[in-house]
């Protein structure tokens, strides 16, 4: 009777022990969704925070940005006008090359912050996507914090 008892324990437990693994879930919750990284290119950021010097600026419009990797590419806005420029996405950086943009006047909020974010260009970034979020960091300090597009 204690090895059927025995037996019927493992066969019972060791399914529940391999179905929890340690997959991280979306939320946390133990929903049972596997949690799946983002990569840099083909996803819309859409840009929620700025912060040079250590201080947060308010973010005026909705900036955007996509980086392509095929075309070796990044496109969006920066609040006001379109941007392109080239892009070479590696290992935590990205090479932004000189920015092209349309050439519209906004009202002066939206282009500080189209200002702020032109700075990024024509240099490298570093960068680390957490989930659903995109950081990228200048050289000069600058911090750009996006979300991926729902």
């Amino acid at each position: 009777m204690d090895k059927q008892r025995f037996t019927l324990a493992v066969l019972t437990i060791v399914p529940l022990v391999v179905a929890c693994g340690s997959e991280k879930t979306n939320s946390g919750s133990g929903s049972g969704s596997v949690d799946v990284q983002r990569p840099v290119t083909g996803v819309d950021w859409q840009v929620r925070g700025i912060s040079t010097a250590g201080s947060a600026q308010q973010v005026h419009g909705t900036p955007r940005l996509t980086f392509d990797a095929k075309n070796g590419k990044v496109g969006g806005r920066l609040g006001c006008n379109a941007v392109n420029a080239t892009a070479t996405v590696r290992a935590g950086r990205i090479t932004l090359g000189r920015p092209s943009t349309t050439r519209m006047m906004c009202d002066a909020s939206l282009m500080g912050t189209e200002r702020t974010l032109l700075g990024l260009f024509d240099g490298q970034v570093g960068y680390r996507v957490d989930h659903d979020t995109l950081t990228l960091t200048s050289g000069n300090g600058t911090i750009v914090r996006a979300v991926a597009a729902k």
